[in-house]
């Protein structure tokens, strides 16, 4: 047991550090996307349909794409970002790339969902367009954004597990190398329970954030 603990500490780290660091890039890249899936869709404060399809087909397409077919696409992407298409940072540029536009959806949900007679008021307050978007769609939408966040970060989990079947470390890469390569069936149940703590902590935490904004509002 005690082998297995050690076995499995650094790779739990390292799947840490990958969806962290991916989510908080995915969130950074897909947060404003989903402003302007919002603003430029049919009835949106800059309705714009010749805008909206453009962004509409590209999250689309983005979504579309398997995981693991995504991160050999974007091989050259991570060697230029940086330096290597292996190991667990490099693993971090495809994570953040196919998850951004899911963001991108939680986002343009959550805006969706703000009453429109709050942001009438705004307007007839005369609010631009700017500081309804920062004052008012995004601070109503906090509940829905934080729900959001955490199902994000829970499926960034699930594909840093796949990004480690193809060498980009992590809890993944134990799972493959030593438990089924090796036919270790300990330490393969050992690391899918550990992916298993981690999202049902994740799922915790984010139901809590979502109570005290819930409350806060």
């Amino acid at each position: 047991m005690a082998k297995i603990v050690t076995l499995l500490w650094g790779p739990t780290l390292e799947t840490l550090y990958m969806v962290g660091v991916s989510s908080f890039l995915a969130c950074i890249m897909g947060l404003p996307l989903g402003v302007a899936l919002t603003l430029t869709e049919k009835g949106g404060l800059r309705e714009s349909p010749r805008v909206y399809k453009l962004l509409d087909v590209f999250v689309n397409v983005f979504r579309s794409f398997p995981f693991i077919i995504l991160m050999i696409i974007l091989f050259p992407l991570s060697r230029l970002v940086v330096g290597s298409t292996i190991g667990t940072t490099a693993a971090i540029v495809p994570l953040s790339v196919s998850a951004a536009p899911f963001v991108g959806r939680v986002v343009q949900g959550a805006l969706r969902e703000v009453d429109k007679g709050v942001i009438e008021a705004a307007q007839a307050m005369g609010a631009d367009t700017k500081t309804i978007v920062t004052r008012v769609l995004l601070p109503e939408a906090l509940p829905s954004l934080a729900s959001g966040v955490t199902l994000t970060v829970i499926a960034i989990i699930g594909s840093s597990a796949m990004a480690g079947a193809i060498g980009g470390g992590g809890l993944g890469d134990v799972a493959v190398r030593f438990g089924f390569h090796r036919f270790r069936s300990d330490v393969l149940a050992a690391s899918v329970f550990v992916i298993i703590a981690l999202v049902q902590g994740i799922q915790w935490l984010g139901n809590g954030i979502v109570r005290r904004l819930s409350r806060n509002r």
